[in-house]
């Protein structure tokens, strides 16, 4: 019998990278804000060099501010939105349907707030969500825990910074897993 790949993996050339409010005034109030930066630029790398295209929102900038300047590589533009959430933000998320990209992968902050609010509508679009729980974040661990239990039980897939970059990467013979190892032992040296 053939290897059967599990449509329940996050995959490179099905995928986005979306990040959620990742803005300095908000970050400031997390106190694993640091550890979601980190994570969050790990996944960025690592979607830069398999193809995975990323987005990015920025809640109410005129009041909270302007991404995270060291995202700014990665992430030149972001959407700006009102709306807690992200899924009302459609420029990257229509081309990535339009590009048969189903998938989604979502890390940023508050995980209760606008990152819960942002998988819970993208389900109910149809869209396979992945949520990064090392990169999303909220001010208090039981509303992180809360909102991790609730968007599980609701059909996303509740997983890891390195898990999906391996997933996304596939194999040990590709080209581009010397960078992926690279990302992750720095991460896991960061850390």
């Amino acid at each position: 019998m053939p290897h059967v790949t599990s449509p329940r993996r996050p995959s490179d050339t099905r995928c986005g990278l979306f990040v959620v409010d990742l803005q300095p005034r908000l970050l400031a109030a997390i106190p694993r804000g640091d550890d979601v930066l980190s994570r969050t630029r790990a996944l960025l790398r690592g979607a830069e060099a398999l193809g995975v295209p990323a987005a990015a929102t920025v809640q109410y900038p005129h009041g909270l501010g302007p991404l995270e300047s060291s995202l700014e590589t990665w992430l030149p533009q972001t959407e700006e939105k009102m709306s807690f959430s992200a899924a009302s933000c459609r420029r990257s998320l229509d081309a990535w349907l339009d590009q048969g990209r189903g998938q989604v992968v979502v890390a940023g902050i508050e995980t209760h707030v606008c990152v819960e609010q942002t998988v819970l509508d993208l389900l109910a679009e149809g869209v396979q969500v992945f949520v990064a729980a090392d990169a999303v974040a909220a001010r208090h661990v039981e509303d992180h825990q809360r909102a991790l239990d609730s968007m599980r039980a609701a059909g996303a897939i509740v997983t890891g910074t390195e898990s999906i970059l391996f997933a996304w990467c596939r194999t040990a013979d590709r080209p581009e897993f010397k960078t992926i190892s690279g990302i992750i032992k720095e991460l896991a040296s960061a850390t």
